[in-house]
């Protein structure tokens, strides 16, 4: 795999679940075919928006087999970090037995290393996997931003060949961008509102909460983006700007689950301590959603 396979869009997979929160693999299946038939580049199971780190590992590797199982012609790239290397190499090694196309690889939580044991963890895993590996900057969850230093380094390994962009942070995005740009070294957003305008200084696509309700706008958005007709991408973006806006109104994946229900796609069942949306951000959720489809 190569960074032209890190290019469009990549939907962070939601996680059905039963009412007694066991995992619905049966409406997972068809979630993903779903997807698949919208014309996604890629699919992401088990990541922040899968509800990971509320899954067993066998859980975990449950979920990444049924993705794999259930498409027939997309990558999957599987969620594998953890803020504990010796961990993450497990997942990791176990996502590729299982036939994971690729990994993405949050950055250590929690521990907040310092940029020196950031890096050392990120090469530990690709050093042992070989696989084609996103490394995954969101400080708002981990605490600590992936050096740009740090990002420019690990560029050079030949199996860390992507970066989700998740910090806010356009001046670091374009950086990281500038300064990987010979290398094969994919950026992608992970901020749905901020896609356009990270397509817009050179990066790939996106790692999208929004494309698991509107797949087919979003694959459209960033199509339209990569081929430089930046007036149909921005009114796509115009549409879809309160969703993106509202996705996020509080902690994800809680508003997508209710905003899947919605859609009647799944269920909007999440593992605690996630809770369920509140009833007046439900209410600006479904008027979003039926303005969409008028």
């Amino acid at each position: 795999m190569t960074h032209d396979t890190f290019t469009g869009v990549f939907p962070a997979m939601t996680t059905p679940f039963h009412d007694d929160e066991s995992i619905d693999h049966e409406t997972l299946r068809d979630h993903a075919q779903r997807l698949e038939a919208a014309g996604v580049d890629g699919l992401v199971p088990v990541g922040t928006t899968g509800e990971s780190a509320t899954m067993t590992h066998d859980e975990h590797i449950d979920v990444v087999e049924t993705v794999i199982d259930a498409v027939d012609d997309v990558p999957v790239i599987a969620g594998s970090g953890s803020n504990n290397t010796r961990e993450a190499l497990e997942l990791s090694e176990r996502a590729a037995d299982a036939g994971a196309d690729g990994l993405l690889l949050i950055s250590p939580y929690y521990n907040i290393p310092e940029p020196d044991g950031m890096e050392h963890h990120f090469r530990q895993i690709a050093d042992a996997v070989d696989l084609p590996q996103i490394i995954y900057n969101v400080p708002g969850r981990t605490g600590r931003n992936i050096a740009v230093e740090t990002a420019v380094s690990l560029s050079e390994h030949e199996n860390i060949v992507g970066y989700k962009a998740a910090s806010g942070d356009l001046n670091r995005v374009n950086e990281v961008i500038e300064r990987t740009r010979e290398e094969n070294f994919a950026v992608l957003s992970g901020d749905d509102a901020l896609t356009l305008p990270v397509i817009a200084q050179g990066g790939s696509g996106c790692i999208s909460v929004a494309a698991n309700v509107e797949p087919e706008r979003t694959v459209a958005l960033v199509g339209a983006a990569l081929e430089n007709d930046f007036d149909r991408a921005r009114d796509l973006q115009y549409e879809l700007g309160d969703l993106f806006r509202t996705l996020f109104i509080e902690t994800n994946p809680i508003p997508i689950k209710e905003a899947m229900e919605m859609r009647g796609v799944h269920s909007s069942t999440m593992r605690s301590p996630l809770s369920p949306l509140q009833s007046e951000n439900r209410e600006r959720l479904r008027e979003v959603l039926d303005d969409l489809e008028r």
